[in-house]
Formats: C-alpha cells, structure tokens, sequence
C-alpha cells in the first residue's frame, strides 16, 4: 500500500487501553494515533465497532506441499482474513516435505508464491538426528523449531525424547529462537479399544498425567540449557501445575487453544469425530482452570492449532475415534470462540488483543512489527463488532473442508473486517481476490523474561 488513510472508531484497542481515535496509515504503517475528531478525511469510519490490532495465530497447520488437499495456503490464508488474522505461523510436520531442514523450508516458500492473502511465518522442525539442521533452518528464516515429546500421526515427523532434545537446545539457546512443544510423555499414555466410538475412551488414553510429566522434563531441559521453551495447547489443570512448579532458571511459556476454553467432554457425542484433538477435549473443570487461568495472567496467549483434514479422515460416517485424524479446524473462529468462553468471565478487549495478538507477535519474535494499534507498527486491524453473535454455518466457512466442531454453534462476537498493512482483505462478507501476503522472518529477538509481559 502506498499513500494515506485513516480509519476511525470509538472504540480504539491500544495497548495503553481502549479509547476513541482515528489511526492514521501511510505506506502501510501506523504512523500516528489521533483524537476521534481530528480533522481528517476518514476512509474508513467504524463507529462503535472496536478496531484491533490483527490476531497473529502462531499455531497453524497449513500442509503444503504434499497434502495440499488437506487446506493449503490460498484456503488457509482465506480463512485467516475472514477471521480477523493478519498473520499465521505454519506448522511443520504435516507437508511433505516436513519443515526439517533448509531445503524443506525453501520448499515450503516456494509453495505459498502468489497463494498467500494474509502474512506467514514459518517453524522449522526438530526431530531425532536434526540438531545440524537448526542453524540452517534459522538461516534461512525459521522463527523457531516445533518438536514433538509423542508420536505426531504422521511418519515424516518423528517424536523426540530427552536425549535428542540434549543436542537440539543448546543449539536453539545459542540461535535465540523458541522451542514449541508437544507435551505429552509417551509413557504415560494409555492403550485404548482398537474401534470405539466414545469420546471417553480417546480421553482416558491420554490422561492430565502425560501432560505434566512432559511439562516438567520441558522445565528440566530450558533450566539447564538456558532455551525458551513454548508449551503448546496446554489442556489441563495438571498442565498449568507443572508449569508453575518449573525451576528456576527455566525459561517457559505457553499456550491454550479456543476449543479447549469452548467444549468439555461431557457434552461430545459418541461418534462425534470432528472433536477429536491431542490432548483431547477434557472436562468441564478442566476447561475451568484454563479459562482461569488467562484471567489471571498463568497463562498468557491463545493459538488455534488449526489442524484440518479431509472429512474421510475424520471418519465423521463412521465416528470412530481410533480410526479418525486428531485435529481441530477453527482459524476463522478462533478470536470469537475465544471471546465467547471469556467475555462472559469479565474478559476486556485489552486482554483479548493480547492473548491473540501481542503475546504471540513477540514468541515469533515479530514485535517490532506486528501485535498492537502503535506507531511504526504494519497496520494490521481487525474491526470486532463485540457485542454480535452469530450461527456457525460450516458450509459457508473459508477453509478448505466444512467440517469443524463449531458447526451450529453460536459464536459472540463478528468480524466486521480485516486490513493487513492498512488495504482491506475482508469486507465481512467476502475475501479479496488480490494476494497481499508475504512471507515473514523475525524481526526481533525473544527475550523469555519479556516474552508476554
């Protein structure tokens, strides 16, 4: 974008607060924030529909190449501007290649030319005997590593343990890059019938337990390496324990998920495959503590894990929750799903836009460019009409398959728009055709003490 416009709302979403402004953009940078009645000509007029800064979803799996069928970067990014998100991270172990050393990356860029409507970044992965690769993944402009502590579904990512993980973070430590985890400990999972068709089944395989043993080996690690450690889709109280009881010394974050502040185990059906996710959906005290847990500031930021698949996959005629994919797909939902499990708990539009979009702008080491309303930022903003809701209409979705366990829910809260570096990519009711997405590297170093401060 070239030239300037000014987009105006009551209701401006600042890190300083919340207050009525007009953001003025030139060369698709915030350069200044003025008075609501400033006298300039206003291209965009939101009245008191609130203006955030764009979500930055750091959990994303795109799957290109190799299983482009599963979403791809032209429907992902789609989903993306339809849902408030101006800049994704993608996952690597679902494309073939997986993002497991240079080349692959390289791969994975040349994939997203032309297709990308929103911005994307890239992890890189760390898996047995790759520790030679992590320099040139960061090189060639890797934001961090993805590891997982259990097997990932699929054969080209394998799982690591505390002996590969003994070569991989001292490297990481002296790249300054975070780790993001999968914690779960293998050992600590449980056998489960070869067909069933009850969601209780999947749940018990996969108990509290497995998290917090990972959890703590993670702490262990980052104390004695010195890395940053991210954990993602953290699920259960016990999760949360075993990162508050971590040493000092350790340098952890984490993350939690829309569905698991969203649904409970209790409420899924026998055979309602599309709630399949690792670790799985648990209970309704479980989902407690995690909702608690933002409020309080323990946990500190929200990522999807949009992790899509063919609706066979999922087994969805079938319902069979051994046979089916585990994976929730959710990127255009996830900032209302988020604001309709916390609103009602006394969430502001504040936090929001810092579980959504600062704390995960400075874990990929984008927070000199992306994550707040603030001069000299890209002008990224997503217009939030809070107070809507809305029936989600599967079919109607921008992502790749129309099957996601939101369908028929009621979500509060309507994106009204979306811009990425101040032109509009979303109008609230179609996607621009034009690609104004680029590919992201880091602009700053993670500091852990900082990290979602």
């Amino acid at each position: 974008m070239t030239g300037t416009r000014v987009l105006r709302s009551r209701r401006v979403v600042t890190p300083d607060g919340v207050r009525p402004a007009c953001v003025v953009v030139r060369d698709g940078v915030i350069a200044a924030i003025e008075p609501y009645a400033a006298p300039l000509t206003i291209d965009h007029d939101l009245g008191d529909v609130a203006l955030l800064p764009g979500v930055v979803d750091t959990h994303v799996h795109v799957n290109e190449p190799g299983r482009t069928e599963w979403e791809g970067f032209a429907t992902a990014t789609r989903a993306a501007a339809a849902g408030g998100v101006t800049t994704i991270v993608d996952m690597p172990l679902n494309s073939i290649p997986a993002t497991n050393d240079a080349e692959a990356l390289r791969a994975k860029v040349r994939a997203m030319a032309g297709q990308l409507i929103v911005d994307v970044g890239l992890w890189g992965g760390v898996v047995p005997r790759n520790s030679g690769s992590l320099a040139g993944l960061a090189a060639d402009g890797a934001l961090g590593f993805k590891c997982f502590l259990s097997p990932s579904g699929v054969d080209e990512f394998g799982h690591v343990g505390e002996r590969d993980l003994e070569s991989a973070l001292p490297e990481i430590a002296r790249l300054g890059l975070p780790l993001l985890a999968h914690a779960e400990d293998p050992a600590a999972l449980l056998p489960m019938p070869a067909s069933t068709r009850r969601h209780a089944d999947w749940l018990a395989s996969r108990p509290p337990l497995a998290e917090a043993r990972a959890i703590a080996s993670l702490a262990r690690l980052s104390a004695a390496t010195g890395a940053h450690v991210h954990v993602v889709h953290v699920a259960s109280r016990a999760a949360l324990d075993a990162l508050a009881a971590a040493p000092a010394g350790a340098h952890l974050t984490a993350e939690t998920c829309p569905h698991y502040l969203s649904f409970c185990a209790e409420e899924i059906a026998d055979g309602a495959t599309a709630f399949k996710c690792a670790p799985p959906i648990r209970e309704s005290h479980e989902r407690d503590a995690l909702r608690a847990a933002l409020m309080s500031g323990s946990l500190a930021m929200v990522a999807s894990d949009h992790s899509p698949a063919p609706p066979s996959t999922k087994d969805l005629d079938g319902g069979d929750f051994a046979r089916a994919w585990g994976g929730i797909a959710s990127l255009e939902l996830a900032l209302s799903a988020t604001w309709t499990a916390l609103a009602p708990r006394g969430a502001t539009l504040v936090q929001l836009a810092r579980w959504t979009s600062a704390a995960p702008a400075q874990l990929a080491g984008l927070g000199a460019r992306k994550g707040a309303i603030a001069p000299g930022l890209d002008a990224d903003f997503v217009a939030f009409d809070d107070g809507a809701s809305f029936g989600v209409n599967a079919a109607a979705l921008h992502q790749r398959h129309a099957v996601t366990p939101y369908a028929s829910r009621t979500l509060r809260g309507r994106v009204r728009g979306t811009w990425l570096r101040g032109e509009r990519v979303y109008d609230g009711a179609e996607v621009t055709r034009e690609t104004h997405g680029r590919w992201q590297r880091r602009t700053d170093a993670v500091d852990p003490a900082r990290a979602f401060a």
